[in-house]
């Protein structure tokens, strides 16, 4: 399915609820499944990778049931069953990473395969770390599929070349099942919903900065409430600061410090984004953010910064392209080990909109504040993010932009061009309390 996106000129106004966060509803499904008890779970993403890990636990004997759409009670004696056919993650890389922890370490064998832009991408930092346990894998030249033969495990202490959640995660959910300790250290701090969410379930896990320590565990079911995914409403925050005459509120967005570093560019480039009644569910910090356009200054993305928006770095290369000056996005080179080399693609594709940007081998070089001219065609590559992120672009380009394949926004954000729309529509009635700020 391609997209015409046609330049804003009203602003965007009103207020939106974005959709659930998908890191935390793979999460919610994996850990309990592990947890012992009935577990109701609020908010769960629609999105295809989600559902996934939803089929593959299903598969390992864990029952569900959905109440509603997005709510559905989950029950588990803790233990999983061997599956009777091979586990299909679909487009998901969180699922089949993260499941091969949890699979490395039970009494049966198992398969994890998925389509074919899943099954280029890399397994070698989880298969490494795994073997090190003593977990035995069969791979494709260490892609995908999996085949894991289920082991004891034993604790070890590994030092992580790369700071990924994903990573990490799956070496915390194989050291669940493990004898003695073990012990994780990454260069900086990545995302942290897997610590969080098991402590919330009882596991015996400890957390120093960028060192994490967890033993045998058995957890126990607690109902879990999904907050909105901050990388989803990071398109919307771009948007807001770029489109001209914009204000809106996206509620119920996920604070979580390690997920945050959008709201520290946008601070550093000097956009207005405000944070507004934040609290604390399911261990989660959550909040509102009341987005204005704002005129925007480059500023240098790097080091310890990268792992907290490495999914948005796409669309933040769209928000540069509107700040004055020189932005230099470096230390990123894991996105060429996304969905798409997000590197190339991103800077292929927005010089077709007319933008002054470079390919490092690390990330971007941009330079503006540039007029996106539009009048293009621009490809996705399979890439829901990169979608997203032209679609935004298209939003303040001079003349209308063909989007190829826009379908791929549905693996993660089915609802993205209804609130586009909804907030294009706005208007001043009763409907929407905030179109009158």
């Amino acid at each position: 399915m391609d997209k015409i996106v046609s330049k804003i000129t009203s602003g965007l106004k009103g207020e939106i609820v974005i959709p659930s966060d998908k890191s935390i509803s793979h999460r919610a499904i994996m850990f309990s499944s592990l947890a012992k008890g009935e577990t109701k779970i609020s908010n769960f993403s629609r999105g295809a990778d989600c559902h996934s890990t939803l089929k593959v636990f299903s598969q390992l004997g864990i029952e569900h049931e959905f109440l509603s759409e997005q709510e559905l009670i989950l029950i588990s004696d803790g233990k999983l069953k061997a599956p009777t056919k091979d586990l299909n993650c679909g487009n998901s890389g969180t699922t089949m990473r993260l499941v091969s922890g949890i699979l490395a370490g039970q009494n049966f064998d198992s398969v994890l395969f998925g389509d074919e832009s899943l099954s280029k991408r890399p397994m070698k930092r989880v298969i490494e770390p795994l073997s090190l346990m003593g977990a035995k894998i069969d791979s494709n030249e260490f892609k995908a599929p999996l085949k894991i033969y289920g082991q004891n495990l034993h604790g070890i202490e590994y030092n992580s070349k790369l700071a990924s959640a994903q990573v990490k995660s799956c070496v915390l959910l194989a050291g669940l099942h493990a004898d003695e300790e073990t012990i994780f250290i990454e260069p900086y701090v990545s995302r942290d919903h897997t610590e969080r969410m098991l402590k919330y379930l009882g596991a015996d896990i400890q957390c120093d900065g960028a060192k994490t320590t967890i033993k045998r565990s058995r957890l126990m079911a607690h109902d879990i409430s999904i907050c909105g995914d901050i990388s989803s409403a990071t398109f919307f925050i771009v948007a807001g600061l770029i489109v001209p005459n914009s204000d809106f509120v996206i509620k119920n967005v996920g604070l979580n410090p390690t997920r945050t570093g959008i709201l520290d560019v946008v601070k550093m480039m000097g956009g207005d984004v405000e944070i507004l009644d934040k609290k604390l569910v399911s261990n989660e910090e959550v909040g509102d953010l009341r987005v204005r356009t704002s005129e925007l200054h480059a500023c240098e993305i790097s080091g310890s910064l990268i792992p907290r928006l490495i999914d948005e770095l796409p669309v933040i290369a769209v928000l540069a392209t509107q700040a004055e000056g020189t932005t230099v996005i470096k230390d990123a080179q894991d996105l060429r080990n996304k969905e798409s080399d997000r590197i190339t693609a991103v800077v292929k594709e927005l010089r077709k909109f007319g933008a002054d940007i470079d390919e490092t081998p690390d990330g971007f070089i941009i330079n503006g504040k540039t007029t996106l001219k539009g009048d293009c065609e621009v490809d996705t590559y399979h890439d829901h993010r990169l979608a997203m992120s032209m679609y935004i672009a298209g939003l303040i380009s001079e003349s209308p932009v063909k989007i190829n394949e826009f379908q791929w926004v549905d693996i993660s954000f089915p609802e993205f061009e209804s609130l586009v729309n909804k907030l294009i529509k706005c208007k001043r009635t009763h409907e929407m309390i905030s179109c009158n700020r």
